[in-house]
């Protein structure tokens, strides 16, 4: 029986090898995702050996969701654990904001991997596996999810950070060694090695959806069709394959219909309705966007295609918002309208960042460029808003004129015009990013100046 006990652990580990050496490489640095429960734990015991094995860095992260009343009981006791192991831990600590609409598991999963995407890495380890697969191929069916959504969880895949990152900093992908190997086996393997492990009580409570298919429905399909947990995993990866030949498609017809990376709506109208939406959806996928329902997505694109040439559609969906503008399609964060009153002092700093704009403006001493510095610091130096009646002459051949008139003739979209942080000496506007420099305030050859400019995000 030992000698069984022990042939089945050493199964279990060199199966996870195997998908690690076909995954990363020497000296990578993989995070373990550790929430204390048996997978986690039992990923963790088989990753701690194959670190020395195969030569790479292991740490841990504990997501503290402050949802059960143990939570601070569960962090304590994967701090002990990775304090008998000699693994780094670092625990991150949630306080869950749900939208309506969104379920406490949709909402807790986000924040979690929200974390993931911050965090520092070259991997961060999940331990799902195939009775995770099967259970989240029927939550997606009874959803009504397309090929995409019942598509099976790689193996690896990319995620965003959340955060923006240099590109030389990407956000840690996701690593899930364990996706073939069920639940039974995992659980077998923590008894014979005398695992211990955390039971989160609300593993039980089947007025949660995925509880509800692991307790109540499963068991029943499991007498029936006892290899449905391979069979839900062979049908995810047709729908996988399915769903990478839209996107393939998807990719084509966004070359086909975009100027300088923008969705042009005139050869969006050109395709037939299905691969519109497909387009449509692809577009927003690739802008880290949470999909909308297809209900909304609908909706969007029925907007899109009946709109008039000139029109300035508007529409949003959870955090984000489309602009239609001259017949471009524009899609950014949803943005909180900034105070007009708004605004602040310079006093020589190197560089302002503004968080009500999401934007920093860097100043620059620079010799016959710029703004003249002496002319400048006559008055107070403030930026601020639009208020509205603001005139500048950029070009000294030509007359002052209004801004509101130079903003239109840079077809700079309406957002961006009320975005626009401006800078001004004593109540004379001296610059505007994109715009230009006042020609009163030009520095001359031989002149102290000051190059100033804008950075939003």
């Amino acid at each position: 029986m030992a000698s069984s006990r022990k042939s089945k652990s050493s199964s279990l580990s060199s199966r996870t090898e195997k998908v690690l050496r076909g995954q990363i490489e020497r000296g990578n640095h993989l995070i373990m995702a550790l929430s204390g429960g048996v997978d986690s734990v039992v990923l963790l015991d088989l990753l701690a050996a194959l670190s020395v094995k195969m030569q790479f860095t292991l740490s841990a992260v504990h997501v503290n969701h402050g949802i059960s009343a143990n939570a601070d009981k569960w962090g304590k006791f994967c701090r002990d654990l990775c304090r008998t192991l000699d693994i780094p831990l670092k625990i991150a600590r949630l306080k869950i904001s749900r939208e309506p609409g969104v379920s406490l598991e949709a909402a807790a999963r986000d924040a979690r991997y929200q974390v993931f995407g911050k965090l520092t890495a070259d991997y961060v380890v999940l331990a799902q596996h195939l009775d995770d697969q099967a259970e989240t191929l029927l939550l997606q069916l009874l959803r009504g999810a397309g090929a995409k959504g019942l598509g099976a969880m790689p193996v690896v895949r990319k995620q965003s950070s959340g955060i923006r990152r240099q590109v030389s900093d990407p956000a840690p992908r996701i690593l899930r060694p364990l996706l073939e190997v069920p639940r039974s086996e995992i659980e077998a393997y923590a008894r014979n090695n005398q695992l211990h492990w955390i039971t989160d009580e609300s593993n039980a409570d089947v007025s949660f959806d995925r509880n509800f298919l692991r307790h109540e429905v499963f068991p029943v399909l499991e007498k029936r069709f006892p290899s449905y947990r391979t069979t839900f995993l062979r049908t995810s990866r047709h729908l996988a394959e399915a769903s990478s030949l839209l996107d393939e498609l998807a990719a084509a017809d966004s070359n086909s219909c975009s100027v300088s990376g923008k969705l042009q709506v005139e050869d969006l109208r050109k395709l037939d309705y299905p691969r519109a939406k497909n387009l449509l959806r692809h577009i927003l996928s690739q802008q880290g966007v949470t999909l909308p329902s297809t209900v909304k997505l609908e909706e969007i694109l029925r907007q899109l295609l009946s709109s008039r040439p000139d029109a300035k559609l508007h529409i949003t969906f959870g955090n984000t918002e489309i602009h239609c503008f001259k017949g471009v399609l524009h899609i950014r964060p949803l943005a909180t309208p900034a105070a007009t009153k708004w605004q602040l002092a310079w006093h020589g700093e190197k560089q302002l960042l503004i968080a009500e704009l999401d934007g920093t403006i860097s100043f620059l001493q620079r010799k016959s460029a710029g703004i003249n510095l002496s002319k400048l610091m006559e008055n107070p130096v403030t930026i601020r808003l639009r208020q509205g009646g603001e005139r500048l002459r950029p070009d000294c051949k030509r007359p002052r004129r209004s801004l509101k008139n130079l903003l239109q003739e840079a077809a700079l979209p309406p957002w961006e015009r009320e975005a626009l942080p401006l800078l001004f000496s004593g109540e004379h506007l001296v610059w505007v990013p994109g715009i230009g420099i006042d020609c009163d305030f030009q520095a001359a050859a031989g002149e102290p100046g000051l190059v100033v400019k804008w950075q939003q995000g």
